[in-house]
């Protein structure tokens, strides 16, 4: 089950700088949006965006739809606030991605791309790892 499959608002292009967060928000504390770090993710999302935009999709129905596409046991749980982005959600189901897509997306994002681990030591510990 794929957890924050819009890597955590990046996909959504509503967080373009750290700034963009209130500062009371906990993504201010992840490893991946730290110095470096945010500036590399930032960097892959806007990747994806290039991809979205060819095929007239979203950045985040696109990240979905290459969730779906990658087999039949798997089922993102994006989550959500707005109605329109529950939507934009649902809407990934509607987009296909031809196999030469799919191959751009996994160019352009390889599996050990992103910057900075999913959690810091402290939200590890604060669940027991």
């Amino acid at each position: 089950m794929p957890y924050s499959p819009v890597g955590r608002g990046f996909l959504t292009g509503t967080v373009r700088s750290v700034d963009d967060l209130a500062d009371n928000d906990f993504r201010r504390a992840l490893p991946q949006f730290q110095p470096g770090n945010f500036e590399r993710n930032l960097e892959l999302a806007d990747r994806i965006a290039a991809i979205s935009g060819s095929i007239g999709a979203t950045p985040v129905q696109v990240a979905l739809a290459w969730l779906l596409a990658q087999g039949e046991d798997l089922v993102p749980i994006p989550g959500t606030k707005r109605v329109r982005y529950l939507e934009e959600n649902a809407g990934a189901a509607a987009v296909t991605l031809s196999d030469e897509v799919i191959a751009e997306i996994n160019a352009a994002v390889p599996g050990d791309a992103v910057a900075g681990e999913r959690y810091s030591a402290a939200g590890l510990a604060a669940v027991g790892l």
